[in-house]
């Protein structure tokens, strides 16, 4: 039995790490075409056409795969995350992104992994793991660097920096605000709704979209389709799969490899060549998300003082049925169960299903 609940956990990781690549390497491609689409849209046209073409994808896929509305108590977090992340985060990013050069950009934006991880340690109850707090700080350092090489250097505007520090604060909160929706629906529910309310906030823009959509070459128009389809529903999906089965603070920290791959894609697709000191950053970065993701997935559960595991499991096996024992060790989403102890409810609440979220049972 504790091979086979290891090597469930171990399948875990590996699928929430496969889609937390599949989201960073997606975000990395978002940049050239933001940059490019930026030319001839607007950036809250922007928005809501890439929004738009990804709620399209998203509310196919509910209806192929037969989902409907997510529970009520998952709306909360849905909501805030689709106003603050998918509406307000990318109007504010595209905006900004507009009055201050790449380099300054990317340093402000990065603040939003280190506000998670405080936002998740206090009002998720995540703690401050000391390998976490130590990755953020040293993939910070790298974006600094690399920010620092790509930096046109004295021409930033104060109203861009304001402005890629709201987008770093939506960032952060949006994230910590879907995390607790994800213990009550799938992330599907929670990706296609939140984009839908993300565009109908944006919808204010429509006139704007509609006239620069006439007005735009087809290679801008099929970039804002692509931000749609790719970076804002496959990406946003895989991050919400991946964050429904670790912790936000780590989540955060694995965003930290996106100037990383956007450095190597300008190199590749723009003949960028990177200085020195940017592969010094990227490598910081890279060190810093590895440490991050170091030991164990999830915060430590505190245990009752002066009462061993083994022998609080021994007094609940004594006072319940020996089935209803084995099944609720065995089976802890059941829908019946035996009373648990006073101290045993916050346990589960920190302690991670290897089948990932579901109702009344959190990710993390």
């Amino acid at each position: 039995m504790a091979a086979e609940t290891v090597a469930g956990k171990t399948r875990t990781e590996a699928a929430a790490l496969a889609a937390a690549a599949v989201t960073v390497v997606l975000w990395a491609s978002a940049f050239v075409s933001i940059r490019s689409a930026g030319e001839h849209y607007s950036p809250g046209a922007m928005a809501l056409g890439r929004l738009g073409a990804g709620a399209l994808v998203l509310c196919a896929a509910l209806l192929l795969r037969r989902e409907g509305l997510p529970p009520r108590a998952a709306w909360p977090g849905i909501a805030t995350s689709g106003v603050l992340w998918f509406g307000g985060y990318m109007v504010a990013l595209n905006w900004g992104e507009r009055l201050v050069d790449a380099g300054t950009a990317a340093m402000v934006v990065n603040v939003g992994p280190i506000l998670m991880a405080l936002l998740a340690g206090r009002f998720l109850k995540e703690g401050f793991p000391p390998r976490l707090m130590a990755g953020i700080a040293v993939s910070f350092a790298g974006a600094v660097t690399v920010g620092l090489s790509v930096s046109q250097g004295g021409d930033s505007s104060p109203l861009g920096v304001v402005l890629c520090l709201l987008a770093a604060i939506a960032y952060a909160i949006g994230v910590v605000s879907q995390k607790p929706a994800l213990r009550h629906a799938s992330p599907l529910q929670v990706t296609a709704f939140g984009c839908l309310i993300g565009f109908a906030a944006c919808l204010p823009f429509s006139g704007q979209l509609l006239t620069q959509a006439g007005d735009a070459p087809l290679s801008a128009s099929l970039n804002v389709a692509y931000l749609g389809v790719f970076p804002t529903a496959l990406a946003f999906s895989t991050w919400a799969f991946a964050l429904s089965r670790t912790t936000a603070g780590r989540m955060g920290s694995t965003t930290y490899v996106v100037p990383v791959l956007v450095v190597l894609m300008s190199w590749l697709a723009l003949d960028e060549v990177p200085a020195p000191i940017t592969l010094a950053g990227g490598l910081l970065c890279l060190t810093g998300v590895a440490v991050s993701r170091s030991g164990r997935t999830s915060p430590t559960a505190r245990r009752p003082r002066g009462r061993p595991e083994g022998a609080r499991g021994t007094a609940r096996q004594a006072t319940t049925h020996p089935r209803t024992a084995h099944d609720e060790q065995t089976h802890p989403l059941a829908g019946t169960s035996p009373p648990k102890e006073a101290g045993s409810a916050g346990l589960a609440a920190d302690v991670p299903s290897p089948a990932g979220p579901s109702n009344g049972q959190p990710g993390a």
